[in-house]
């Protein structure tokens, strides 16, 4: 039964993300068929991002009230609904709607679907949410090819979204099929001893109370984390001013994006079989090198060689942190804490894009902000690091710095 909610929640996050991801390379379509500006497109592709952090923070109070493959259930029909509702899209409005919706439907899966792999998988949690995290991946990686062979075959970029409504449709009726099989009598699929001894907690403010938890996980991602967002929106951009040519510029971000399907594998078992605290500064650290050797690349085999690093290293950080996040929360708490701590994260991380956009728009040169954004992340490793040394860092309770 495990098994089967699984793979179905691997196949449920490969739409999910696809959702969330199809609507970059249909720019071009939106401007010629809507008829609208870059500016206004650009909203679009902004609102599925702001959709997905909105819902987080209250999807955790939905968590200590109702069972989490449920509120995962309701996402897959959301998404269905969100994405029907694009296709139907003939104006700027709804077409910002349609987006905003997607976004609220993606965000809210994350936040019930990953607690739920931690208590399905409890003695493996990396290497689940690592499996879980490539399927999302790889939509990621085949979006642009996917999207673009859909318009070329069908010609109409609503068709995208007709069918996603239907995938998204289809695989919610398998979850609920799944989870029907695993409570014949109406409860969760995870209920019992098998996955966490300790009761759900029901109150919210609880969650909260683990608030030194949730700030040591949001330094371990979100600053990263921010300094991905500004770098992956600009990194063609930023090739371009380097003297790439457009299909090489773009090239390259889709292998940035390609390793993180290795990092999301392998990072995630790794993260099981790692002190996890180190093995997160560690990624933190592999980011930085790579971020400062990016301004110093100048031929495309530099170029390539740097951005097979970055993407593995800020990839393999997401699959580290949710482990560290599953493992060091306890159990009644887990799910609205972990929502918590997702929310504020991707908040913050999403301001990445437009304080690179305003530094570069006010004169500084990109390789300069990847060096101001790299900065931010050795500061962070430094007071990490000291903390986590004097025993002052929240940890699992059998990976303190003395083993005990």
């Amino acid at each position: 039964m495990t098994k089967r909610l699984f793979t179905t929640l691997c196949g449920l996050v490969f739409l999910v993300n696809l959702g969330r991801v199809a609507f970059a390379p249909l720019v071009p379509e939106f401007q010629q068929n809507l008829g609208i500006s870059a500016a206004a497109v650009g909203s679009v592709t902004s609102l599925v991002w702001i959709g997905t952090a909105a819902p987080r923070i209250p999807v955790g109070w939905v968590l200590t009230r109702v069972a989490r493959e449920r509120v995962v259930l309701a996402t897959g029909v959301a998404l269905s609904v969100a994405s029907a509702l694009t296709a139907t899209a003939d104006t700027l409005l709804a077409l910002q709607t349609g987006a905003f919706a997607v976004g609220l439907a993606t965000g809210g899966y994350f936040v019930a679907a990953i607690p739920l792999i931690g208590k399905l998988y409890p003695e493996a949690t990396g290497r689940a949410v690592g499996v879980h995290g490539t399927a999302s991946q790889v939509a990621s990686v085949v979006a642009p090819a996917l999207v673009l062979a859909v318009i070329a075959r069908l010609g109409d970029w609503r068709v995208v979204f007709s069918l996603l409504a239907v995938g998204a449709a289809v695989l919610t009726v398998v979850l609920f099929v799944v989870v029907r099989l695993g409570g014949p009598d109406g409860g969760s699929v995870t209920d019992g001893p098998a996955t966490d001894a300790a009761p759900e907690s029901r109150n919210f403010r609880a969650a909260l109370s683990h608030w030194r938890i949730v700030l040591a996980g949001m330094s371990l991602v979100a600053v990263a984390g921010f300094a991905w967002q500004g770098v992956f929106n600009f990194y063609v951009s930023y090739l371009l001013s380097e003297g790439l040519s457009d299909a090489n510029a773009n090239l390259l971000l889709t292998v940035a994006f390609a390793a993180g399907v290795p990092a999301f594998w392998l990072g995630g078992r790794l993260a099981d079989r790692l002190p996890k605290v180190p093995y997160l500064l560690a990624l933190n650290a592999a980011f930085l090198v790579s971020l400062v050797a990016l301004t110093y690349a100048r031929s495309l085999v530099a170029f390539a060689a740097v951005s097979v690093a970055l993407g593995y290293a800020a990839h393999a950080l997401f699959p580290a942190v949710d482990t560290y996040m599953l493992s060091t929360l306890p159990a009644p708490d887990r799910a609205s804490a972990y929502a918590v701590f997702s929310g504020a994260s991707l908040l913050f991380e999403a301001n990445g894009s437009g304080v690179l956009g305003a530094l570069t728009d006010s004169g500084v040169a990109f390789d300069w902000v990847f060096r101001l954004f790299a900065a931010g992340v050795a500061l962070l490793l430094v007071v990490a690091g000291a903390l986590y040394l004097a025993g002052r860092f929240p940890t699992p309770i059998d990976e303190s710095p003395g083993g005990g």
